[in-house]
């Protein structure tokens, strides 16, 4: 534990970010908080969260403590792809056609176990609830594909991984719009896949980084990200959008929420930290508090 000299009766910050310097530092990783933690929380005027945070310390921030950055409300209200398509859905915020599903039995109920009875028209998408660089999504293109991967999500429940969401095929011309938001600071880039036989845009799918094509478009992006920012508080993620191609006119569609994203397209880690750095400067000037 590192603490820095000050008054920490009037200036008490606590940081378990391993980065970020406060007046008193705690680390919490890989461990539930204490009775230490929670005192020192208690105390605090401002708590100092990492990206990898757990609910359990979260929620005892967000309990004990008026202010915590970054603001993970949406992250842990809204879990998984399916609590993201309420949520989208609960803000108005435009994406895919989609049907979501707590498990595949409650898929077959609905529409038969042979996936003739599909809610949507082929190709489609079928996402798992949980992954993330395009782990468990895939494109269906016809009833045998969604059959098989029904019958491979069932085998995945058995191990308490459940949940799933069919989502309409939006064309896109092989690239997606990263948005990526840091504090009050927005960010954007094209991720564009190369390979035209590669239905994922991600980086470990193979996807380049394009941060100049189409300014006016990646505006737009960044526009309604900030607009869906500001209902639901969220300060630190990558917004992953997709614009329907050969429609420049259309409004881009939310695709996912990433609490945990790549750094290469914001310039790699160390670039990554001190935008951090400075978006949490600022939120402490705003409450009147300094590092």
């Amino acid at each position: 534990m590192k603490e820095r000299s000050g008054d920490l009766d009037t200036d008490m910050l606590l940081s378990f970010h391993p980065n970020i310097v406060a007046y008193k530092n705690i680390l919490c990783a890989g461990r539930l908080p204490n009775d230490e933690d929670l005192a020192a929380i208690c105390q605090a005027h401002a708590v100092i969260l990492p990206q990898g945070c757990s609910e359990a310390l979260y929620r005892l921030c967000r309990k004990h403590c008026t202010h915590v950055f970054p603001n993970y409300d949406a992250r842990f209200d809204y879990p998984g792809k399916l609590g993201q398509a309420r949520l989208f859905k609960k803000v108005g915020a435009p994406f895919p056609r989609t049907y979501p599903f707590e498990t595949v039995s409650s898929y077959y109920d609905q529409y038969g176990q042979n996936g003739l009875g599909s809610p949507l028209a082929f190709p489609c998408v079928f996402k798992l609830d949980w992954g993330g660089e395009g782990e468990g999504v895939f494109l269906l293109k016809s009833a045998e594909a969604l059959g098989e991967t029904l019958q491979r999500a069932q085998a995945a429940e058995k191990s308490g991984q459940k949940g799933f969401l069919l989502q309409e095929y939006v064309p896109c011309d092989g690239r997606s719009l990263r948005v990526v938001v840091i504090g009050d600071e927005f960010f954007s880039y094209w991720r564009v896949q190369q390979d035209t036989s590669q239905f994922l845009t991600n980086l470990k799918a193979g996807a380049v980084i394009d941060h100049e094509s189409d300014p006016e478009l990646q505006q737009a992006g960044v526009a309604v990200v900030s607009d869906f920012c500001s209902k639901t508080g969220i300060n630190l993620a990558g917004l992953d959008l997709l614009f329907p191609e050969n429609d420049k006119e259309a409004s881009p569609f939310f695709l996912e929420i990433n609490y945990f994203f790549g750094r290469r397209g914001m310039g790699g880690s160390l670039k990554y930290y001190d935008l951090v750095d400075r978006a949490v400067t600022a939120w402490l000037s705003l409450l009147g508090l300094n590092l």
